[in-house]
């Protein structure tokens, strides 16, 4: 009898390193072996997004993202079955977003900050995973982030870290913390957990060539 694929949940605050992470895991297994899953390509269109009591869009919430069809997507691709979507842009003008066409294999992650506190996602992950840093080292890696890839001013980022950010990491993150298999500690790298997780991917995917880990 075949095995399903083995379903892995990555999840950690903003700025935590969770993207980076689940890149370099991609990149220690041979093509075709992962298909990586963002809930970032979930989330509701702009017109759909809370607005906050001083009338700024908060994207920090589990309602922001289309959890229920992530669940529905995530289920066919352990059946066997191809999902395709439209990559999330972040409401970049200009930018045009490109078709995404996930299909299964041996190994699935799926990456994102509320995969965690949504019980028909979290109940599909055969491994759990939770990357932190302390909020300094995320609001930090926030800043930088936003500044070049999506072209937020300082004060925006800061007023969504103190107002959004940081309640939706203690609300909807913290609290399942501690039902998660295996704790990453990324406050200046995660090489050294990253490693162990990689051995453990490429065992469960029944790879045995060694290839380098990329370091982010």
């Amino acid at each position: 009898m075949q095995r399903g694929p083995y379903v892995v949940g990555v999840a950690g605050g903003s700025g935590s390193g969770k993207t980076s992470l689940v890149r370099s895991l991609c990149q220690a297994l041979p093509e075709g072996t992962v298909t990586v899953v963002s809930q970032d390509d979930y989330y509701h269109p702009q017109e759909f997004q809370h607005v906050d009591a001083n009338g700024k869009l908060n994207y920090d919430l589990p309602g922001a993202v289309d959890l229920d069809g992530l669940a529905n997507d995530l289920s066919r691709l352990i059946a066997g079955e191809p999902v395709y979507r439209k990559e999330y842009t972040f409401n970049q003008p200009g930018k045009e977003a490109r078709s995404i066409e996930l299909r299964h294999s041996p190994i699935i992650l799926v990456e994102g900050l509320f995969v965690l506190h949504h019980e028909g996602i979290r109940s599909l992950f055969d491994l759990r995973v939770f990357i932190e840093a302390s909020e300094p080292a995320q609001l930090e890696r926030r800043l930088r982030r936003d500044a070049t890839e999506r072209g937020y001013g300082r004060e925006e980022v800061l007023y969504q870290w103190e107002h959004h950010v940081l309640p939706a990491y203690r609300n909807y993150l913290l609290p399942y913390r501690h039902t998660c298999d295996l704790h990453v500690v990324n406050e200046t790298s995660f090489k050294r957990a990253s490693q162990v997780l990689r051995d453990h991917l490429r065992s469960m995917a029944g790879v045995s060539e060694q290839v380098p880990l990329l370091t982010i």
